[in-house]
């Protein structure tokens, strides 16, 4: 590789390289990933070896690189002038002298050896030694808006990784045999694959190769909880944190985006079948592009005035950019996905109609209905359900009034009641719209907390509040009606339920008042009633949700199909996106007899 090639990163990030004997570190470049320190140094790209066999610093104008398979009798520390020749150790290519490094990987020191004669490639390590290094590198963190900036714009919070970055945290992939990580996510991306890819700068090409799997990549990459799928199954993970699966997802899509590199396939062999796909949230998107690419005719039917689902209507603009979603719902439109919106199926049509005029159906209409804990007074004003609310904020740009025609809620002291990420959206959009004070009421312990890790630390950066342990028991009114408090119970916890968390249970008499001018429900939704009203022969379960059949996701009707949270209850965007890529395989296989 030569210097015009190399993308300088310090080393420094990665790892430190200290003098033996008087422990000062050595300002030295690589973008090797096997820690080739020594070609940096031979090749003018660090730290320079020159004919006064001294190691000097990088720029020094005195320093002069050693010509082709010059050797070396000697090599000195420029800090404290002693000899780091080794007594004992030689090349283990061409038997000339070597010197010592040491690399600090965190608490471990290991020493490089460096061959004297120039170009010789030798460092004395086994391959097992190199992967052990490699496991020591410490997980690379995103730069993000610090908190008191971010709570007064509705900007994404994370940077994303760098290029130098990226590199850094691919290359902490050890590349299994057996790549647990494919198995922990629903799509199964060929996530090694698209990694090396990384490591060998190849950006787009990364991006491309997740695509072959997944249609939404700069989304999931931002919103799929990684920690508890493909990550939660990385073998860094068991004794140091896993690679950043999700972070370099986010970064090669982006990439690709940003760089003007995405390229809309042709589709060559068109059938004439056509597909009804109900709702454009994640798993309609994926049927939508699949079935696409296979030479069927889609089309995608969306209630609201917007496409993107759950994407567009609930999560806010500081954790998946609205220009990013619409991004991607045009790169469908563009494969030529039909997008039909104000089609509210089952009431301005039935599904029975549909199929009168498309050969298969697909509902992925999510889980709009919003569940409330019924209990005194949750009529008040000022109260408001989680759909409510975010679709206000999200959807109709009430936070953006009056720009946009629609107000928002207000409230200056805020609860939100619920642990999930749908709770701490609504609390941190709280804050960014005039509230001074935001609590999160949660009737578990801070470890039964189901919203993703970042999200709970990201809400306790910007000051929100946890009450935890605590449930409401009765909402309280003022003179107007509205909300001015809630009456709560303080928890302890019992035995694991159904959901293996521990079951809170109320502590008799331990009742206490949270004021608050504006409460947001955010416990759960269930399946809207609408498509069932007019389908009353689609079987369902005794949730209440609809019935498939988990190899195909076809349902009690032939040539129906459903998956995402309309099957399984609110879930995650990736899961969503694994039932969409189910159905379209089994879609294509009853319609064509083809795999």
């Amino acid at each position: 590789m030569s210097t015009e090639e190399v993308k300088h990163v310090t080393f420094r990030t990665l790892l430190s390289t200290y003098c033996p004997f008087c422990k000062n570190t050595f300002n030295t470049d690589t973008s090797d990933k096997k820690f080739s320190f020594f070609k940096a140094i031979y090749k003018g790209q660090g730290l320079n070896i020159i004919r006064n066999r001294r190691l000097e610093l990088y720029e020094i104008d005195e320093s002069q690189p050693l010509a082709q398979d010059e050797k070396l009798a000697d090599l000195i520390c420029p800090y404290c002038n002693k000899s780091l020749v080794k007594s004992g150790v030689s090349c283990g290519v061409c038997a000339s002298k070597a010197a010592e490094i040491i690399i600090s990987s965190e608490v471990k020191l290991i020493p490089f050896y460096l061959c004297l004669k120039n170009n010789c490639e030798w460092h004395g390590v086994s391959k097992e030694d190199e992967k052990k290094l490699i496991t020591k590198i410490p997980r690379q963190v995103m730069l993000q808006q610090d908190p008191l900036l971010r709570i007064h714009n509705f900007n994404e919070v994370p940077f994303g990784y760098t290029p130098e970055q990226a590199f850094i945290e691919a290359s902490r992939c050890i590349h299994c045999k057996i790549p647990k990580c494919v198995e922990g996510c629903p799509v199964n991306i060929d996530i090694p694959g698209f990694i090396k890819l990384i490591t060998e700068k190849k950006f787009d090409e990364a991006a491309k190769k997740i695509k072959e799997r997944n249609v939404l990549p700069s989304i999931c990459g931002r919103v799929c909880p990684q920690e508890s799928q493909c990550e939660a199954k990385c073998v860094i993970g068991v004794k140091d944190r896993p690679v950043g699966i999700g972070n370099l997802e986010k970064f090669a899509a982006d990439y690709e985006r940003e760089m003007n590199l995405v390229k809309v396939p042709f589709i060559k062999n068109k059938n004439n079948k056509k597909i009804a796909v109900i709702g454009s949230g994640p798993g309609g998107l994926t049927v939508a592009a699949d079935l696409q690419l296979l030479g069927y005719s889609v089309t995608i039917f969306e209630a609201l005035h917007e496409p993107g689902g759950v994407l567009t209507y609930g999560i806010p603009e500081f954790r998946l950019p609205k220009a990013i979603v619409q991004f991607e719902i045009n790169y469908l439109i563009e494969l030529g996905v039909r997008l039909e919106l104000d089609h509210i199926i089952g009431n301005i049509i039935t599904i029975d109609e549909l199929l009168n005029n498309y050969d298969a159906v697909f509902i992925g209409v999510g889980a709009g209905l919003p569940w409330f804990m019924d209990i005194e007074n949750e009529n008040l004003g000022n109260i408001f359900s989680a759909n409510e609310y975010l679709t206000r904020m999200n959807l109709m740009k009430a936070y953006r009034f009056p720009e946009y025609d629609t107000p928002k809620p207000r409230g200056t002291n805020v609860a939100v009641i619920g642990g999930g990420n749908v709770a701490m959206d609504c609390a941190r959009m709280a804050l960014r719209t005039g509230a001074t004070e935001v609590t999160i009421v949660y009737r578990r312990s801070k470890t039964e907390l189901p919203a993703r890790i970042e999200e709970v630390e990201r809400a306790e950066e910007e000051g929100i509040n946890f009450r935890l342990l605590t449930s409401p028991v009765k909402y309280i009114s003022d003179e107007k009606n509205h909300i001015k408090g809630i009456e709560c119970l303080k928890m302890e916890l019992g035995e694991p339920d159904s959901s293996g968390r521990r079951k809170p249970v109320p502590i008799e008499g331990s009742n206490f008042v949270i004021d608050c001018d504006m409460a947001v429900v955010a416990i759960g939704t269930g399946p809207n009633p609408i498509i069932f009203q007019s389908t009353p022969d689609l079987k369902r379960n005794k949730r209440g949700y609809i019935e498939v059949n988990p190899r195909t996701n076809e349902t009690s009707k032939p040539f129906v199909y459903a998956g995402g949270d309309i099957v399984t209850g609110s879930a995650t965007v990736i899961l969503a996106m694994g039932a969409g890529r189910i159905a379209a395989n089994a879609i294509h296989k009853k319609l064509t007899g083809k795999k």
